[in-house]
């Protein structure tokens, strides 16, 4: 990717985890993949605003779903959060932050 086209997609993904409830999911399903009533459960929001901010996460590509008969279970997209690590990795070594 280009280096304007990775800030763009960087700056993307810092927007959808910007939002307090989208980044205790992320920290929620990084210990596992989970289904959404541990989500709700989890979050303790309700049922709408809990499938506004996965559909988010979703199509940031941060997550990743799989349906199950009636249930969905969603995981984190490892690719994509590596991706992001790398891009602040290059901020930090740029900036010689430690």
């Amino acid at each position: 990717m280009k280096t304007k086209e990775t800030v763009c997609h960087c700056s993307h993904l810092l927007n959808a985890l910007s939002d307090a409830n989208r980044l205790g999911i992320i920290l929620f399903l990084g210990k596992g993949e989970k289904c959404v009533c541990d989500i709700l459960g989890h979050l303790k929001l309700p049922q709408n605003l809990v499938s506004h901010h996965l559909k988010v996460l979703r199509q940031k590509q941060l997550i990743k779903s799989r349906r199950e008969g009636r249930w969905i279970f969603y995981s984190l997209n490892c690719d994509c959060l590596k991706e992001l690590r790398g891009f602040l990795d290059k901020i930090i070594k740029n900036n010689k932050l430690k």
